[in-house]
């Protein structure tokens, strides 16, 4: 910039004869814009004296022009250099920030990745010892449940076998053997149940363990019905037999005594 100031200076003044006293000067424009040129005439002055006056003029103003034109390369230059350095240092700065922007996003992806593996991983863990509690549980409610009914059957066979005389009372008795059993079913059942369902949490635990005490609570009033009209099913039908045993003698008695009237006559 020092050597455009110094550029900037005017250029050193020419050397001009005096106007002679009486003389008109006389100018005169030739061009237009960039190009427009003043001559400079006055009344007797010789041709090669104008001349030189003219080009003289010419060359100033071309000096101003150009330099002119120069001081407006250079602040153009200057400002396109600031305008470039701005937009660099923007650029660097939107890139640095993309760049840190992208890593943290990628950081979180990653941590995110991770988190959704091991919540994944630990699912099929827990979903896959359900299953196995849950079959093991099965397993042994089948095994409980068939126990069960082959006992129930045996027992059934046996006091069916044994009921001739004594039907009431030993359908009672196998009854009764049939609710105590299926109430320890049920209660195993119910354990089973819980015992499986504790997996998926206590809650749900209490829950099932409220039914099943309320299920046994049913189970119980209904053996305890069950129980009080098979025992009055069974005092009427002894009533009955009874009544029919002491007609079927009369009956019998009946007939004796006619058949011994009638073999005295």
């Amino acid at each position: 910039m020092s050597d455009v100031a110094n550029q900037n200076k005017p250029p050193a003044s020419v050397a001009q004869s005096p106007v002679p006293a009486g003389q008109k000067l006389v100018q005169t424009s030739v061009g237009e814009g960039d190009d427009k040129t003043t001559i400079t005439q006055f009344g007797s002055q010789s041709l090669g004296t104008q001349t030189a006056l003219n080009e003289a003029a010419n060359k100033q103003q071309r000096l101003n022009m150009e330099k002119g034109a120069e001081l407006d390369r250079i602040n153009a230059e200057f400002f396109a250099g600031q305008d470039i350095r701005r937009t660099q240092a923007a650029g660097a700065e939107n890139r640095l920030a993309t760049k840190v922007a992208g890593e943290e996003t990628r950081a979180t992806q990653r941590v995110a990745g991770e988190e959704d593996r091991a919540t994944i991983a630990t699912t099929g863990l827990e979903y896959r010892a359900g299953l196995e509690t849950a079959g093991a549980q099965d397993r042994l409610l089948t095994e409980t449940r068939g126990t069960q009914d082959r006992l129930t059957e045996a027992g059934r066979a046996a006091e069916e076998r044994a009921t001739v005389g004594k039907r009431g009372e030993e359908e009672r008795k196998a009854i009764r053997e049939t609710g105590t059993e299926t109430r320890r079913l049920r209660e195993t059942e119910g354990a089973q149940q819980r015992l499986g369902i504790e997996t998926t949490g206590q809650q749900e635990r209490l829950r099932l363990g409220t039914a099943g005490q309320e299920q046994r609570l049913t189970i119980g009033k209904t053996g305890e019905e069950e129980r009080a009209g098979i025992s009055r099913r069974a005092q009427e039908q002894r009533a009955t037999d009874l009544q029919q045993e002491m007609f079927r003698r009369y009956k019998e008695n009946r007939d004796f005594q006619q058949a011994t009237g009638a073999y005295r006559v």
